[in-house]
Parts: C-alpha cells; structure tokens; sequence
C-alpha cells in the first residue's frame, strides 16, 4: 500500500487519474496471455485430431501476419479518434475468431479462424501503446510496462496446464470457446477507462496505412508459402515475388532507415523484429519438440512454457529497475545473450541424452532474457516519437513485432514442413528451425549495437 501511494504521488501507474487505464490495459493483456499461451500448448493435440501438419507454423503465422493489419489499422484509427473505438472493434472481432476457430472441422478452416482472431487481436495492442502514451508520463512508462508483462504471471502459472487438461477432459475446442466470456470481461472493464484523443478530426486519415500494410502481409504469405513448397518450380517465384513484395511496403510503415538499422527509433524497431523472430521461432515449437520428440505429455510441454512466462516477466521488471542506470543498449543486447543461450539449450533437448528437467530452464533462460530486451525497444520508440504521431510510430513498432513472430514461426515452420515432404523426421525439420533461430537473435545482437546508450524516457 505504501509502495502505491509513493507512486501516486509520483504520478505513477496507480494514481487516481490512471489507476482504471491501468486496470483496464492489464485485463486485456491477461485475456491475450490467455489465449496465446493455451493455443500453443495444445496444438501438438489439435494437429493430432485435424491432421496436416504442414499447416501447423500456418496457424501461428497466419495470425500473426493478419495481426499487421489490425496493429496498422488500430494504430491510425487510435490517433485519429482514440484508443477506445479500436480496442473495442478489436476485442470483438477477437471473440469471432475464437468461435470459428472452435468449431474449425479441419486445419484450414482453422486458419481460416486465426486470421480473423489476428486481425482483432493486432488492434489491441496498438490501442494499448497509444494509451499508455497519452496518459503516462515518461518516468512511469518503464514501470506501466513492466506491470503489463505482469499481467502474464496468472496466465503462465495456470493457462497451460489449465488448456492441456481442458483439452484432455472436454476437448481442445472448448479452449478456444472457453475465451470469449473473457473477451467479454475485458471489455466491460477496459472499454470505459480508456482516455480520449485530442486530435481533431479527420486531420489524420484512418486508412492511409492499410493498404501498404495488406501488401506486407501478402508479401510475407507469399514468401513464407515458397519456403513451405515441395516443388523448387513453385518455391523460387513464390519466394522471389513475396520478398518482392514485401519489403517495399514495409519501407513505407516502418521509419526511414529501419531495414539499415539507422541508430535511434529506426534501429529499435529493426531489433524488436528481429528479437521476436528468434524467440518465438524457438516458443512456437518447444510443445511440439518435448511431445513429438521427447514424448512427454502436453501438460510438461506446457509447464516449460509457464516457466518461459514467468522468467519473461522477471527479465522486464529488472528492465524496469535498470533502464536509467544500465541504458537501453546493455539491457538488450544482455538479454539476446539470454535468448541465444536459451534457444541452444532447447535445441540440444532433441537428443535423447540430455535430460528432460533442462526444458523448463532452458527456456526460462530464453524467456528471462527476451523479458529484458523487450521493453527497452518500446521506451525508445515512445521516448522519441512525435506525440503527435505516437499512434503511427507505436503501429510501426507493433508491425515490426508482428511480422517478426510472424516471419520466425512461419520460418520454423517451413523446416518442419519440407523435412515431413522429404521424409525426414519432425526431429530434423525442429533441428532446422532453432538453429535459425539462434542465428537471427545473433543478427539482433549486432543491430543492437546501434541503439542509444540511454533509455530515452527512463527518467
């Protein structure tokens, strides 16, 4: 209570004219948490009843990659008439992907559900950011971040093992129908307490963005299509005309120089990419690896990913403590140390030699040290950014985020794919797919080395 009241004092996250936005983003990130974490300790059990697993890194990469959408298109609606207008269009169309998804008779249709759960689920985000802009000062924002990846702890310590038993008693679909009354929820608390815009309107087009934004995804869904085909005649010009694609319109929805890691806000935003790529590329398959491989049972597939959860919101509230004293460079370039460790842990994991209690620490490892690097990339964006623009510039983060787990998913799961198609075992394909992603999280770490010294708005 004491510790409340400082911060309150101080203009913090919990003073009285915050105290119901942070309540409300908190909420919304829980239902998120909810969701992630549960879908991704029982797919192994969904690909198993659905069959196709050549479509399994789809469901992952579908959504994300329909999530850049609704992060561009929450992101422009955000600054042009507020947070609350897509945070309550995105949660809603958030619920009527979950339904789809849980009645889904076979893994396209599935998909299928993914892409509308992303696109509501990429505006959320994109609302927060901005909510969190508008009503924080500087000094706080460290702090209002690190109680979002809070937000994670309930989540990790129940939602898996609570979704694999779910899964095993009722049935897997009642994991993804058993989330809209959360969806629900959150939407009676979060909806009110967001804060208005100040912009006037129609001075900022909501939808100028979009249409890059579509190409993006599109491009990435083609490139990530070539690398998942079994035949070198359909792979090359899949590859070639999503690359093609792809990085012209992600030139117009990321700032000048991002691609060329230019130092400040450019370079903040290639790392997040990059950061997201290499970790969820490893997350996305560590079910996969412990029950396919390993043949544990989903619910230790999803203890591991609890630990994960629970070191990933350790790592940001170090973050939180060290910003002003460590800098923003230090705390990400230590933490995609932590990731790289991390991810060769759990590679190492495919051999039967190694024990099976090293799961859970290797990616917490991973998971402590993706904790401490997140947060920091925020804080420069939101640090440098012109109020004026903060909506677009967060979009421009969150796309980046996006497209990273998007891109590291799809990547890994085009490993998994061409090795099922050349008759190699799933141990192979997995093999592949860390070894990719400990070699992106390597590249972060050299891009690192452009950010600023300082936590721009740390205080």
């Amino acid at each position: 209570m004491e510790t409340r009241r400082r911060e309150a004092t101080a203009g913090g996250v919990w003073a009285p004219g915050r105290r119901r936005v942070t309540a409300g983003l908190v909420m919304t990130v829980t239902l998120i948490a909810f969701e992630s974490l549960s879908v991704a300790t029982i797919l192994p059990v969904v690909s198993h009843h659905l069959g196709d697993i050549r479509l399994y890194g789809w469901v992952f990469s579908a959504f994300f990659l329909s999530s850049l959408l609704g992060t561009v298109a929450g992101g422009s609606m955000a600054d042009a008439r507020g947070p609350r207008y897509p945070m309550a269009l995105g949660l809603a169309v958030f619920a009527v992907g979950l339904a789809i998804g849980g009645s889904a008779p076979d893994m396209p249709v599935l998909v299928g559900g993914r892409v509308v759960q992303g696109l509501g689920a990429g505006m959320v985000p994109a609302a927060a950011y901005v909510a969190v802009g508008f009503t924080y000062p500087p000094q706080s924002r460290p702090r209002m971040f690190a109680v979002m990846s809070t937000a994670w702890i309930v989540p990790g310590l129940i939602g898996p093992a609570l979704a694999a038993q779910i899964a095993n008693l009722a049935g897997w679909r009642w994991v993804f129908v058993g989330l809209i009354p959360l969806v629900v929820v959150a939407t009676a608390i979060a909806i009110p307490a967001m804060p208005h815009s100040d912009a006037e309107p129609g001075k900022r087009p909501a939808g100028a963005r979009v249409v890059p934004a579509l190409a993006v995804a599109a491009g990435a869904g083609l490139f990530l299509a070539g690398l998942s085909a079994a035949e070198p005649a359909a792979s090359v010009p899949l590859v070639a005309v999503g690359a093609g694609t792809l990085f012209p319109a992600l030139k117009k929805l990321t700032p000048p120089g991002t691609l060329r890691a230019r130092p400040g806000v450019p370079a903040a935003v290639l790392v997040r990419g990059l950061l997201t790529f290499a970790y969820f590329a490893g997350d996305a398959y560590v079910p996969l690896a412990l029950t396919s491989v390993r043949h544990t049972s989903t619910t230790f597939a999803g203890l591991t990913l609890t630990v994960a959860t629970v070191t990933w919101t350790a790592g940001s509230w170090v973050q939180a403590r060290l910003a002003s004293v460590r800098g923003a460079r230090t705390l990400v370039a230590g933490g995609l140390m932590f990731v790289v460790a991390g991810i060769v842990a759990m590679a190492s994991l495919l051999s039967r030699s190694v024990p099976l209690w090293v799961a859970p620490l290797a990616w917490g490892v991973a998971g402590f040290g993706i904790g401490t690097a997140y947060s920091p990339t925020s804080l420069i964006v939101l640090g440098l950014a012109d109020p004026a623009r903060v909506g677009e510039a967060s979009a421009g983060l969150q796309l980046s985020d996006l497209l990273g787990t998007a891109l590291g998913t799809g990547v890994a799961g085009a490993a998994v794919a061409v090795a099922h198609q050349h008759r190699a075992s799933t141990r192979d394909g997995l093999l592949a797919a860390f070894a990719a992603a400990a070699l992106v999280a390597l590249l972060a770490l050299v891009a690192s080395r452009r950010l600023p010294a300082e936590s721009t708005g740390a205080g």
